[in-house]
């Protein structure tokens, strides 16, 4: 509240296992987003039942449950379904990609990735749905 139109700011939720990941998202998005992290397709789904963000950033390979599952769950969940979700993963798999793509993501960006393509593809995501809504 200490700040003017901090309550504005979309959220992105990011879902990595790699808390170096994490670390490097938030100092990518965290002065234009309000962004939650979390370490675990479990953990986000429990988040997802309480909080609706804006976007999803979501690693593909991560133990116990991976990004893809996680997303098939995510799109099970009512009122949860239309998020916009971009994957983030060190994977270069035909398979995987197209069945990210069957699960509606909007977009898949590869490992490393810099910290300017991060942002033009979340803003990208963002000034998409802005768009759409204003239409409405």
């Amino acid at each position: 509240m200490s700040e003017t139109g901090e309550n504005l700011k979309k959220c992105i939720l990011a879902v990595d296992d790699d808390v170096i990941i994490l670390t490097r998202i938030s100092s990518i998005l965290k002065s234009d987003y309000d962004l939650v992290t979390i370490n675990s397709g479990m953990r986000a789904l429990r988040y997802l039942e309480l909080e609706k963000p804006d976007l999803i950033l979501l690693d593909i390979r991560m133990a116990q449950m991976d990004g893809i599952e996680t997303l098939r769950k995510i799109r099970e969940m009512e009122g949860r379904k239309d998020i916009p979700v971009i994957m983030l993963t060190g994977v270069e798999s035909k398979d995987i990609v197209l069945e990210s793509a069957r699960l509606g993501i909007c977009d898949y960006l590869l490992k490393p990735f810099s910290s300017v393509t991060l942002l033009e593809r979340v803003n990208r995501v963002l000034g998409q749905e802005e768009k759409k809504e204003g239409r409405l």
